[in-house]
C-alpha cells in the first residue's frame, strides 16, 4: 500500500505518454509437426510484445506470461482454446490479448535454397469490450522472420491505435532487420533455464549481429547479478536507446558504474532514467552518486525519494545521513530516528543517532561514518506504467 501511494504521489509528473489499457501476447502456436521450432512462436511474441512496450502501452512481461501459464497448469506453446487463453488473461487482469499461430513449409530445392516459407497468423481479443479484431497475417521465408515479425508488430501498434502508431517507415527505421539465427538464439536464451547456458545464447546472438541490442541488456543482466560490475557495464553501453529495455539498462549501468567508483558517469546514467520515469529509486541512487562526490544536489534528491515513500528506511536514513554531512544534527537525528522506526535493527542508524546526540560530525578518514549511502538496486518501472495507466485513461 505504501509503494502504491509512493507512485501516485510521482504520477503527475511524467515526461512519456502511457496509453491506458494492458495487454498480454502469448507464443504464436506452432502448428507445424516440428517442436524444435517452438521458438518461432516465442520470437513472434516477444517482437509484438517489445513494440507495445516501446510506443508507451502496459505490455505484461514475458515472465508475468510464464508464471501464469505455470499457476493454470498449461503447457508452453500447446493448441489453447479460446477459453483458455480468456483464462490467462484473466489471471493477468489483461483487457486485451494478443495471440495467433504460425506454419513453415519445406523451403523450394536448387540454390539458393530457403530453410523455409513462414505462414503466420495474429488475432487481437479486445476482453473489455467483448471484441474480436481482425485476423492479420504474413508470409515470406524463414531468413526474413525480422522483417515478417517486425511488419506483424507494426500491424498490431496500427490496429491498437492507428492515430498514435509510428509510420511504417518510422518503425522500420527503430527497428532494423536482425539476422535469424541471432534471434534464435537471443529466444533460445530467453527460455533457458540454467544462467551458463543463457550467458552462452545470449553471447552467441550478440556475436552473430552486431547491430542487436537485446542480447546486450541480458547480458548485461547476468553480469550485473554476478556483481561483475565492469563487465556488465560494457554490455548495458551497448543497449541502443530505441530498445525497450534502454531505462532499465542504463539503471543498471549507473549501478554498475557506482560500484566500480564512477560516480560521475554513475549520476549520468541516473539522470538519464529520471528525465523519463521519475522513480523513487532513481532519484535515491542520483542522490548516492551526488554524495559521494559531495555534491550539494545530494540531499535535494534524497528527500524527492523519501516524499514518494516515507515508509522507505533506507529514503529515511540517506536523508538523515546528508543532513549529518551538513552539520544538521538535529534534523538527522529526526531521520535516523524514523528509519529506526521502520527497522529497528539497522546497526547503521543507531550509530549515527548516537552522533548526532553528541553532535560529531564528518572526520576525514573515519571509516566508520564514510560511505554509508544506500543504493536500491530493484527497478519498478513496469508496476509504475501500470498504476500510471489506472490513474490516468486514455480519453477516447
Amino acid at each position: 500500500m505504501h509503494r502504491l501511494f509512493a507512485l501516485t504521489a510521482i504520477v503527475s509528473v511524467l515526461t512519456i505518454s502511457v496509453k491506458a489499457d494492458s495487454f498480454v501476447v502469448l507464443p504464436f502456436f506452432n502448428v507445424s509437426k516440428d517442436a524444435n521450432l517452438d521458438w518461432i512462436g516465442e520470437s513472434l511474441a516477444e517482437s509484438v510484445r517489445e513494440s507495445l512496450a516501446g510506443e508507451g502501452y502496459v505490455a505484461l512481461d514475458r515472465e508475468e506470461r510464464v508464471e501464469a501459464y505455470h499457476r493454470l497448469a498449461i503447457r508452453p506453446y500447446v493448441l489453447l482454446t479460446k477459453a483458455s487463453i480468456i483464462r490467462i488473461a484473466d489471471t493477468l487482469d489483461a483487457e486485451h490479448v494478443i495471440y495467433g499461430q504460425f506454419d513453415l513449409k519445406p523451403g523450394t530445392a536448387g540454390p539458393p535454397r530457403s530453410k523455409g516459407s513462414l505462414q503466420i497468423g495474429a488475432h487481437i481479443l479486445d476482453l473489455k469490450r467483448i471484441h474480436e479484431g481482425p485476423e492479420f497475417g504474413e508470409t515470406g521465408s524463414l531468413e526474413d522472420l525480422a522483417v515478417l515479425q517486425r511488419h506483424l508488430a507494426w500491424q498490431t501498434l496500427e490496429w491498437v491505435n492507428a492515430k498514435t502508431a509510428p509510420s511504417e517507415e518510422e518503425f522500420k527505421n527503430r527497428h532494423p532487420a536482425i539476422r535469424v539465427d541471432a534471434i534464435e538464439s537471443y529466444i533460445r536464451g530467453l527460455a533457458a533455464v540454467r544462467p551458463e547456458d543463457k550467458h552462452r545464447l545470449f553471447t552467441q546472438a550478440a556475436r552473430l549481429d552486431q547491430g542487436f541490442s537485446q542480447p546486450c541488456f541480458q547480458l548485461g543482466k547476468l553480469h550485473f547479478e554476478k556483481k561483475e560490475y565492469k563487465v556488465a557495464a560494457e554490455w548495458l553501453q551497448k543497449v541502443a536507446a530505441s530498445d525497450v529495455h534502454f531505462r532499465e539498462a542504463k539503471f543498471l549501468l549507473g549501478l554498475s558504474l557506482y560500484h566500480t567508483g564512477d560516480f560521475s558517469s554513475a549520476q549520468n546514467a541516473f539522470q538519464i532514467v529520471a528525465r523519463s520515469v521519475p522513480l523513487n529509486e532513481v532519484y535515491n541512487d542520483i542522490g548516492a552518486t551526488e554524495s559521494r562526490q559531495n555534491l550539494p544536489d545530494a540531499l535535494d534528491n534524497f528527500k524527492k525519494a523519501l516524499e514518494g515513500d516515507p515508509s522507505d528506511p533506507d529514503y529515511q536514513f540517506n536523508v538523515g545521513y546528508a543532513l549529518w554531512k551538513r552539520g544538521d544534527f538535529e534534523a538527522a537525528a529526526q531521520r535516523f530516528q524514523a528509519a529506526l522506526e521502520r527497522n529497528p535493527k539497522d546497526a547503521e542508524a543507531t550509530a549515527m543517532l548516537e552522533r548526532c546526540s553528541k553532535r560529531s560530525g564528518p572526520r576525514p578518514g573515519d571509516t566508520k561514518t564514510e560511505r554509508l549511502e544506500r543504493v536500491k538496486t530493484t527497478y519498478e518501472e513496469s508496476a509504475w506504467w501500470q498504476l500510471k495507466a489506472a490513474l490516468q485513461p486514455q480519453k477516447p
